[in-house]
């Protein structure tokens, strides 16, 4: 029976995994692999503390972390993923698709999202060179360039209004015939001279040489296609929370997230905490994951040795 277990190996599980080793808390950390997300990322700068970073290194240096407080009170199970939790009486069961079981009082769930990418012709070719997910990782990167952003939810106006701060121009390219942004966010964009969007378009294929130079789409209505010049491509088409192992057990929005209290991390099921990409919080960054994780464990440690002293009595 473990004290806490995590599942998810991405910077909030492994930042839990920490301090819950710190802690002296019987601890179990469940995933994948490490590293999260940031993989993909060919340089990351934001990464508190250190000015530049490969997202293959950051992955390494938060697996090399957890790793050195393996031990007596963490437990390490790489290459696991969970398939289902369940609540039995007073503690739960986690169970893997390798049909492993672990039982324990408590868990924080750190499993992230994965985005949606393109899967165009050209997309995969030129993945991190010149398409990218992260506005505020690699936007800089393309100061005084031409980009464009594809989707015209919240999340694709806001990576424009970020870009228009130091890139030439930006295009925004949305598939459906409206923009699903709020009304006050796209009239804000759109007061920027150098900012134009298209809706109703149909992405075709990215092209280039070493790098991103342009990019094709379709006019669903007049079936023309057009091609711009462009250096960089933002993609802002959504998220998948990874949550469907947990969906019949804690709370989850319409978007498939994870509910939680943003003072403790709660989830709407009493020993159960959330952090990172898998939770309604609203902005999803390495440094806010780790925050949120920290939170989430600090409670769980008070929540678990509540109940010590009140089984004691």
């Amino acid at each position: 029976m473990y004290d806490l277990i995590i599942l998810g190996g991405g910077p909030a599980g492994a930042g839990a995994a920490v301090y819950s080793a710190r802690k002296l808390l019987k601890t179990a950390i469940i995933t994948k692999e490490f590293g999260g997300q940031s993989t993909v990322s060919e340089t990351i700068y934001n990464w508190i503390g250190t000015k530049e970073i490969s997202g293959n290194d950051l992955a390494k240096n938060l697996e090399d972390h957890v790793k050195n407080y393996s031990g007596q009170f963490l437990d390490i199970f790489e290459g696991e993923e969970v398939e289902k939790i369940e609540k039995e009486n007073d503690y739960f069961v986690v169970k893997t698709k390798r049909q492993k079981e672990f039982k324990t009082k408590s868990v924080i769930v750190a499993t992230g999202s994965s985005r949606r990418k393109l899967t165009i012709e050209g997309s995969l070719a030129f993945e991190n060179k010149g398409i990218t997910y992260c506005a505020t990782c690699d936007g800089p990167l393309f100061s005084e360039m031409d980009v464009a952003v594809v989707g015209g939810g919240n999340a694709g106006f806001e990576t424009a209004m970020q870009l228009l701060a130091y890139c030439k121009s930006v295009t925004l390219l949305e598939s459906g015939d409206c923009m699903k942004a709020d009304k006050i966010t796209i009239e804000k964009v759109m007061a920027y001279p150098n900012f134009r969007c298209f809706k109703n378009i149909e992405l075709v294929k990215v092209e280039g040489n070493k790098f991103v130079e342009s990019l094709t789409y379709k006019d669903k209505e007049t079936k023309e296609e057009k091609t711009i010049q462009v250096s960089g491509i933002f993609v802002e088409i959504g998220q998948t929370p990874n949550t469907l192992f947990i969906k019949d057990l804690v709370k989850i929005n319409d978007y498939g997230k994870i509910v939680v209290d943003p003072v403790t991390q709660r989830t709407s099921v009493d020993g159960i905490w959330a952090a990172g990409d898998c939770t309604d919080g609203k902005y999803n960054q390495n440094n806010i994951a780790v925050g949120d994780a920290v939170k989430a464990l600090e409670d769980a440690y008070i929540w678990l040795k509540t109940k010590e002293e009140d089984t004691s009595k």
